[in-house]
C-alpha cells in the first residue's frame, strides 16, 4: 500500500511538469496592499491591469468605513447558515435593495457566483430536463449543468441559429437556456433579446450570469437586462458582488416561486453559513456608490476608447469588445507569457491567459480597466507594447 502511494504521488508530480512545459503552469501572485491600480508585491509597486474591480470600489474609504461600521453594529461572522440563524436583517435588508435595484421581484444571496450558479441550476433541474449552453461560457456554469444531470447540450458561441434548432427538438419537462452576460475571457455581450425571444417561443428559461455587466452596463449600472431594457419572469439573473460591487459575495433575482425554491432546495445555499453580515452593510453602501456615480462608468468608456487608440498599431489585435475586458489576442502559450513577464519586468502586471481557460491557439493577455486607472496609466501600457512589438517580443498572430 506504501508503494501504491507513493506511486500516486509520483504521478501527480509527472502531471505537474507535463503542464508546466506546456507553459499551463499557474503562479499565484502575492500582493502586499490593497486591492487598486497601482498595488505593492514584494516591496515593489506595480501598475495592475489584473483586477475585477472595474468600478475602482475594492479600496473606497466609504466602504472601508461601512466595514467598520458593520462590524461594531453586527460583529464579525454569521455563525449560522441561513435557515437556522445566520440570517440578519441586513441579509435581508440588502436582498430587497437588489431586487430593488434591479427591478426583480425578489433576489437572494449567495456567497460565491460559483455557489449561485451550483445552486440555481442543480435546485431547479435534474436528468428529466435538458440545458442549453454557450460553448464559451464560465466554468461554475459547465460545473453545475454537470452535477445537475441533466442533458447538456453546448452551442458555438453566440450562434443562435444552433440553439433554435437544438431547442426545437427537445420534448423534456423543462429546458434552460444559460449564458454568461458579459464573457470573461472575450468581453463581448449575449444577444439578450434575443435569447429571451427563442426562450419565449420554445418554452424555457433564461438563465444570465452577469458577473461582469452588473455595476457597468445598464441605466445606473443596473446590468445586462437594463442594457437591453428588457424584463420577462423567464430570466433568472445571477450577478457578483466581488467586482464592480468591490466587496463580496453574490445574488441570484427572479420570480418568488424561484427564490422560494432555492431557499428550500439549493444546496450551496442551505448547507453552508451565511456571509458576515458586515459584507451585506458594506454592499448597501456600494449600491448608492454604484446608482449615484454615474461617472466611474462615463470613465470606462474613456478608457476604453483610449487603449483601442493605444494599441491600434500593434500586429496584435484586441477583441471587440465594450466592456472593461480587453482581450489582445498573442496566440502562442509561451508568446503570450514571456510578453506578460516583460511587462511585469517594467512594473506593469497584465495576466497572460492559455488554455483550457481559453481555446487552444488564442492565447492572450487579459486587460482589464478600472474606474481608477488615468489616461496616463493606458498610455503608459500601449507605450510599453509598441516597444515590445518593435523588438519583436513574439511573431504576428
Amino acid at each position: 500500500m506504501l508503494n501504491d502511494f507513493a506511486e500516486q504521488r509520483k504521478q501527480l508530480r509527472e502531471q505537474l511538469r507535463a503542464r508546466e512545459s506546456k507553459d499551463l503552469y499557474r503562479r499565484r501572485l502575492t500582493l502586499e496592499s490593497p486591492q487598486q491600480t497601482h498595488v505593492l508585491m514584494a516591496g515593489r509597486e506595480y501598475l495592475a491591469f489584473c483586477s475585477n474591480d472595474y468600478l475602482g470600489l475594492a479600496n473606497h474609504p466609504q466602504l472601508i468605513e461601512a466595514v467598520c461600521e458593520g462590524a461594531r453594529q453586527y460583529g464579525v461572522g454569521a455563525g449560522a447558515s441561513h435557515l437556522i440563524t445566520g440570517h440578519s436583517s441586513v441579509h435581508h435588508a440588502l436582498e430587497e435593495a437588489l431586487a430593488h435595484f434591479t427591478g426583480f421581484p425578489r433576489t437572494l444571496l449567495f456567497s460565491t457566483g460559483y455557489m449561485a450558479n451550483a445552486g440555481v441550476i442543480t435546485a431547479l433541474l435534474d436528468r428529466r430536463d435538458t440545458i442549453f449552453a454557450d460553448k464559451l461560457n464560465h466554468a461554475s456554469l459547465n460545473d453545475a449543468a454537470l452535477i445537475s444531470r441533466a442533458r447538456f447540450v453546448r452551442y458555438s458561441h453566440l450562434d443562435l441559429a444552433s440553439l433554435e434548432r437544438q431547442l426545437a427538438v427537445c420534448q423534456t419537462r423543462r429546458k434552460l437556456v444559460m449564458t454568461d452576460a458579459v464573457f470573461s475571457m472575450d468581453g463581448d455581450i449575449a444577444p439578450v433579446t434575443q435569447l429571451l425571444a427563442l426562450c419565449e417561443k420554445y418554452d424555457a428559461w433564461l438563465m444570465l450570469d452577469d458577473a461582469h455587466g452588473f455595476g457597468v452596463l445598464g441605466s445606473k449600472g443596473r446590468g445586462t437586462v437594463s442594457h437591453f431594457d428588457t424584463s420577462s419572469p423567464r430570466i433568472i439573473y445571477m450577478a457578483t458582488l466581488g467586482k464592480a460591487a468591490g466587496v463580496f459575495g453574490a445574488f441570484i433575482a427572479a420570480q418568488p416561486e424561484v427564490i422560494e425554491t432555492l431557499i428550500q432546495h439549493a444546496r450551496s445555499y442551505v448547507y453552508t453559513t451565511a456571509t458576515p453580515p458586515l459584507l451585506s452593510h458594506t454592499l448597501l453602501k456600494s449600491l448608492v456608490l454604484i446608482e449615484e456615480e454615474e461617472w466611474r462608468r462615463e470613465r470606462l468608456t474613456q478608457l476604453v476608447a483610449c487603449l483601442k487608440r493605444e494599441v491600434q498599431s500593434l500586429r496584435w489585435r484586441l477583441l471587440p469588445s465594450i466592456t472593461p475586458i480587453q482581450p489582445l489576442i498573442i496566440g502562442e502559450n509561451d508568446k503570450a507569457l514571456e510578453i506578460s513577464e516583460a511587462l511585469r519586468a517594467q512594473g506593469i502586471l497584465v495576466p497572460a491567459i492559455r488554455p483550457p481557460t481559453v481555446p487552444q491557439g488564442a492565447a492572450r493577455l487579459r486587460i482589464s480597466l478600472s474606474a481608477s486607472h488615468t489616461m496616463d496609466d493606458v498610455a503608459e501600457l500601449g507605450s510599453a507594447l509598441r516597444e515590445m512589438d518593435r523588438s519583436a517580443v513574439a511573431p504576428a498572430y
